[in-house]
């Protein structure tokens, strides 16, 4: 207990605002060996339940401590096929952190950190702490994106001795984890580091397959012969605000801007064809309070901006990004702009972006998220100098798979209705879960739902009963 927190080395604010490169720097094996030291062991340990995917903590932090580095990762991996990723964006504070005893009497466990570096040392070792896998059943499961939902299902269905098939849509396999987080949060190799470990494990993949257009669920299970499905695909539909002026140009959705910038290399722009309006030298605004909209902002603040605004209608409090990447963006200059929300974006005659025209909020009573509403002061009104903004207020359901698949039924806003003990859907050997169900939340809550997919289609496929 009197052994203090290792702190982790990052790059410094004002070098990396400049650049892509990673943040956080990782710990050394002395540093992850003293911080696994921390750990007392306790009999209930709380950090385990706080895990959306269940991780065995104690048994992974104690093979830490003893060097075993490897057999840490692969018992890791029993329930978590993606440590180098859930170890960088995971929110740790308010899950198996935020359950710790330690944290009790002072900082807890750096858990997050620790399951980093486990995955990061395979990777400098050259060395793979994979999971044991179950004889072939002679089933077969096709997984409809390659998201943390999807990935998380295949690595433990693949497991389980099935045959696991993942179907992506774009040219690039990992989902949100590669066009929807930067890579000074999350490196691409990270992400296809932890993809070439599923296929070593037995996962094939197998991208531009628009399930839904290109082949749809029907054709899988009857003419392909896969005896289940699960549907991972997001939420990756942009919501705008519905104010006026949105559609000048330099108006970004969040999905558009990261996306260019993250899968497309839109921030090399002398190499590849994706660009974004030129940030370099502009004012930009980004409206939202989430992780997506902190992403937007410290990139483009990254491509040069001038200034970068964040506008929030609410108070820091109320926010639902990370802590981190709030201390992070203000580190790097990013202004926050709180109760404040845009009510029109002003162009010029050509149809550029010129303004951002807001009002100031207070916050009144508790809406049905249980945060307090934000009510809008007269006579407030004020306006932001932007050439760019970027709508970071959320996603919807894209609704290709369910509009080609009449039989799966769907709630008022298009998502997939499924059980959430089981993610059995409407529709007999079909179960969906993460955002297309549960609408946005995070790559962990994504990867729970994944794992309890993998459960109930590994116990359908064992029985055949529905």
């Amino acid at each position: 207990m009197k052994i203090p927190r290792v702190a982790m080395l990052e790059l410094d604010a004002a070098t990396r605002s400049r650049c892509f490169e990673e943040v956080n720097l990782g710990l050394s094996p002395q540093d992850a060996a003293t911080e696994a030291m921390r750990c007392i062991e306790c009999a209930n340990p709380g950090c385990t339940t706080g895990c959306p995917v269940g991780v065995h903590i104690k048994e992974v932090v104690a093979l830490i401590c003893a060097g075993n580095f490897l057999g840490a990762a692969a018992r890791m991996r029993e329930d978590n096929v993606l440590p180098a990723v859930t170890g960088r964006v995971c929110p740790q504070e308010s899950q198996c952190e935020g359950r710790c005893v330690v944290g009790k009497k002072g900082q807890p466990v750096a858990i997050g950190n620790l399951e980093r570096f486990i995955a990061d040392y395979e990777l400098k070792s050259g060395r793979l702490g994979l999971p044991a896998i179950a004889p072939a059943t002679g089933r077969s499961v096709a997984i409809v994106g390659s998201g943390p939902a999807g990935l998380a299902a295949a690595g433990d269905l693949i497991q389980k001795g099935h045959r696991v098939r993942v179907f992506e849509a774009l040219h690039e396999l990992g989902g949100v984890l590669v066009y929807g987080i930067p890579e000074f949060r999350l490196p691409k190799s990270i992400v296809r580091c932890e993809i070439d470990n599923l296929s070593r494990m037995g996962v094939e993949f197998e991208t531009n397959v628009v399930v839904g257009k290109s082949v749809t669920l029907d054709e899988l299970m009857i003419d392909e012969g896969y005896n289940a499905v699960f549907v991972a695909t997001g939420a990756g539909l942009p919501s705008f605000l519905g104010v006026p002026g949105e559609h000048f140009n330099g108006v970004y959705s969040a999905n558009e801007f990261l996306t260019r910038v993250n899968l497309m290399r839109a921030y090399l722009a002398d190499e590849y064809d994706q660009p974004v309006y030129d940030c370099r030298d502009r004012e930009v605004v980004v409206v939202g309070g989430g992780n997506t909209a902190m992403d937007a902002a410290r990139t483009a603040r990254r491509l040069g901006a001038r200034a970068v605004s964040l506008v929030y209608r609410r108070s820091q409090a109320e926010m639902p990004a990370r802590a981190e990447e709030v201390r992070h963006a203000r580190q790097e200059g990013i202004e926050f702009r709180m109760l404040t929300s845009p009510i029109e974006f002003l162009g010029d005659a050509r149809g550029w972006l010129t303004a951002a025209r807001c009002v100031r909020m207070e916050l009144g009573a508790p809406d049905a998220s249980g945060r307090r509403s934000p009510v809008k002061i007269d006579g407030s009104e004020h306006t932001l100098p932007a050439q760019v903004a970027i709508i970071g207020v959320g996603a919807t359901a894209n609704p290709l798979i369910q509009s080609t698949t009449p039989d799966l039924k769907t709630n008022a806003r298009n998502y997939i209705v499924a059980d959430p003990e089981t993610m059995r859907t409407s529709k007999r050997g079909v179960f969906a879960g993460g955002d297309i169900v549960t609408g946005g939340a995070t790559v962990i809550l994504a990867m729970g739902a994944g794992r309890k997919a993998a459960a109930s289609i590994h116990a359908f496929l064992a029985t055949n009963v529905w």
